[in-house]
């Protein structure tokens, strides 16, 4: 999977006309929202709800601290506006359903299955930490835009697919999934690499923002923020009694930069905030990074901190 985008990165650098076709990518987004849903769903569905309770009062801090150290560091270290570094906040606060996805492959394939509630817990960690960040940005402005946005977050595809999907997950339990099976289990890591295949190609295209101070600004942030992020994530799912796999997708979870959910409530809430910013740092910068050094570096530090 990884590979896969590393691909795509490259055809975009030699100018390749490489690109799936738009709907395919729009289809398999879907697919890949509703499966993790879906199997999620059905883990919840067998999950004392005594189980899950710590987990989720650790994810909810995650959504106050995550986008709070990203306004900070965009202020105080690059120092950026209150509409860029509420904007980078919604951005690093949010999930990346890829990252988290990719999270869940890598410890699956390592041996260290993680929980199988844990798309529950990218639903608690984005929505609270995206309303964060536009708040942090609109401090003081009270115009119908927010509304607009905290709307479109709430109905945006991203939380829909996970709680629908959850939610029939929950009502036919483990054997409606094996009753879908070979559409949802068996192709969902092959779907995922054409997906990480086209986004290798948009990450492509962001290579070229990175020039110059304000490049080298985005590049350290873009690295030194989820960095950061993990190792609170990690912290918090082993604290929480999350196993290391769990805590290990946390951390990638914590570490991770929505360039679905936050862009598009971004765009409506915070029109002022530049997107050669927050796009070039989530999508260029530390999707990538978290891709190739950084889920590796959460397992690693799981398993210490697991023992």
């Amino acid at each position: 999977m990884v590979l896969a985008f590393a691909l795509g990165a490259v055809a975009t650098v030699i100018k390749s006309d490489l690109r799936l076709p738009e709907g395919l990518y729009q289809a398999l987004s879907v697919y890949l929202l509703f499966a993790i849903g879906l199997k999620g769903g059905v883990a919840l569905s067998s999950t004392p709800a005594t189980q899950i309770a710590l987990p989720i009062v650790a994810t909810l801090l995650l959504s106050v601290m995550t986008p709070a150290v990203a306004y900070l560091s965009a202020r105080r270290a690059c120092g950026l506006g209150k509409a860029d570094a509420g904007a980078l906040a919604a951005h690093y606060g949010s999930v990346s359903a890829v990252t988290f996805m990719a999270a869940l492959s890598l410890t699956q394939a390592v041996g260290l299955n993680p929980e199988g509630y844990m798309p529950a817990l990218v639903a608690v960690l984005e929505v609270p930490a995206i309303l964060i960040g536009l708040l942090l940005a609109r401090q003081r402005s009270g115009n119908g835009e927010l509304a607009h946005a905290v709307k479109e977050v709430f109905t945006g595809k991203t939380i829909i697919l996970l709680l629908g999907g959850m939610a029939v997950g929950m009502l036919t339990g483990k054997q409606g999934l094996q009753d879908v099976a070979p559409v949802f289990v068996d192709p969902f890591k092959g779907a995922l690499v054409f997906f990480l295949l086209e986004l290798g190609i948009i990450a492509g295209g962001r290579f070229t923002d990175l020039r110059g101070r304000r490049g080298l600004l985005i590049v350290a942030f873009g690295i030194a923020v989820p960095l950061f992020n993990g190792a609170l994530g990690v912290y918090a799912g082993t604290l929480a009694g999350l196993s290391i796999g769990g805590a290990a997708v946390l951390g990638a979870m914590a570490a991770s930069a929505s360039y679905i959910a936050a862009p598009a409530a971004v765009r409506l809430a915070i029109p002022q905030a530049s997107p050669g910013i927050y796009l070039t740092a989530s999508l260029a910068v530390t999707f990538p990074f978290n891709l190739v050094i950084g889920i590796p570096l959460h397992v690693e530090l799981a398993r210490m901190l697991g023992g």
